[in-house]
């Protein structure tokens, strides 16, 4: 794609020395555990919140949704800023914020006041995502950068367990309210520490409208199929285990705690990427991303014709889980290197779009639950075919390495 237009300029000088990537990944990794982790850490506190202030459960599943809207809308929001005035000072600016964001819910009175507060949380929490994936675009050694970006994707996805597992069990002991100040003083903390971590910007802060490359970005044809593929990638993902616990083997559907169970088997998958992603990086990260999704929708497709049990069911969630936290990072890679100098601007784009599939995937599973688990496992597959099938259509004018 073009670059020439002042939209798309770069938004810093090119970084005078690598940032250290053990010093990047020991900051990052726990920064998106948290990060992420806040949008599913209130799930396992909805019973508590709704003996306390007498409102329904299933209403109260809102502070999951008002967290996701803002959340996705953060995403558009942060990653131009970043371009204009900074990794650093936009990530720093953006956590403390969040630290107030989330302590706040401590003291909702009241559902109406918790969905409000929530959704303020989910807008500055989105910090973290798209300035973190363009910090390490730019800032990372390149021969380091795919192993530091899959580890920081790789705790995004182990944040849905992590969170309720820790969510849970501060509430048992605790009860809720301190969750989310315990939460605040830790983005806090991470405020520091990524302070310390990241290098210093190098963006002069001149005027200018960091939304201008958004329309720019949207009209080149193979970004846009790159974004349609990534609606597909945590779509998919959700809908899937939306199956599970909707339609999902005997001792699974319906089951809460049977269906975290099954995603907890998923982790050590999920701890594997990172020690994988240098023999992987052998292939371009276009090609890396469709294999992968093939390989999950061929994952999808055993499942909904062998129907298997629950420790098979097991095995192969953890191969899917690792194999959609392959295409995430190698996604990312490749709108970066399409996206050119706007890359913070059109990451911002692919979180939007990742987690906006994440909030169709439910949808999607609920309205073809009537009819039955093995339709439900075939559409998971054809999404995810078709999410491959793209990835390829968007890398083949040029070669992308």
């Amino acid at each position: 794609m073009s670059t020439s237009t002042s939209a798309l300029r770069p938004p810093a000088a090119a970084a005078a020395a690598y940032a250290p990537p053990r010093r990047t990944v020991a900051a990052f990794v726990p920064a998106g555990l948290l990060a992420t982790g806040h949008l599913y850490v209130v799930i396992p506190l909805l019973a508590r919140m709704s003996a306390e202030w007498g409102a329904p459960a299933a209403v109260l599943t809102w502070l999951v949704s008002a967290f996701g809207l803002g959340y996705a809308g953060g995403f558009l929001l942060f990653g131009p800023l970043s371009d204009l005035y900074g990794r650093r000072r936009v990530m720093t600016w953006g956590m403390a914020a969040t630290a107030v964001t989330t302590a706040s819910v401590a003291l909702s009175p009241g559902p109406g006041a918790a969905l409000a507060l929530r959704v303020a949380e989910g807008v500055t929490t989105a910090v973290f995502a798209p300035t973190a994936f363009a910090y390490i675009a730019e800032r990372v050694e390149p021969r380091r950068r795919a192993v530091t970006m899959t580890s920081v994707v790789s705790a995004l996805f182990a944040s849905a367990v992590v969170a309720q597992l820790a969510g849970k069990a501060l509430a048992d002991l605790l009860g809720w309210r301190p969750v989310f100040l315990l939460g605040g003083a830790a983005f806090a903390v991470m405020t520091v520490v990524l302070r310390r971590v990241m290098l210093p910007d190098t963006a002069s802060g001149a005027g200018g409208n960091p939304y201008a490359a958004v329309p720019v970005l949207l009209r080149d044809p193979r970004l846009m199929l790159m974004y349609a593929a990534t609606l597909t990638v945590l779509g998919a993902f959700v809908a899937l285990y939306t199956a599970l616990q909707l339609e999902g083997p005997a001792g699974i559907a319906g089951d809460p705690s049977a269906l975290l169970t099954l995603r907890a088997t998923a982790l050590p998958a999920i701890a594997a990427i990172p020690f994988a992603t240098p023999y992987l990086t052998r292939f371009s990260p276009a090609r890396r991303a469709a294999v992968m999704l093939g390989a999950a929708a061929v994952i999808a497709l055993v499942v909904g014709l062998t129907a298997p049990g629950v420790a098979a069911l097991a095995v192969l969630l953890a191969a899917f889980a690792f194999a959609i936290g392959v295409t995430a990072p190698a996604v990312i890679e490749t709108v970066g290197l399409l996206a050119g100098p706007a890359r913070a601007t059109a990451v911002s784009l692919f979180t939007f779009f990742l987690f906006t599939g994440a909030s169709l995937g439910p949808v999607a599973a609920s309205a073809a639950a009537p009819y039955g688990f093995a339709v439900l496992m075939y559409g998971v597959a054809g999404v995810l075919a078709l999410g491959g099938g793209l990835v390829l259509i968007a890398s083949s004018g040029r070669r992308i390495r």
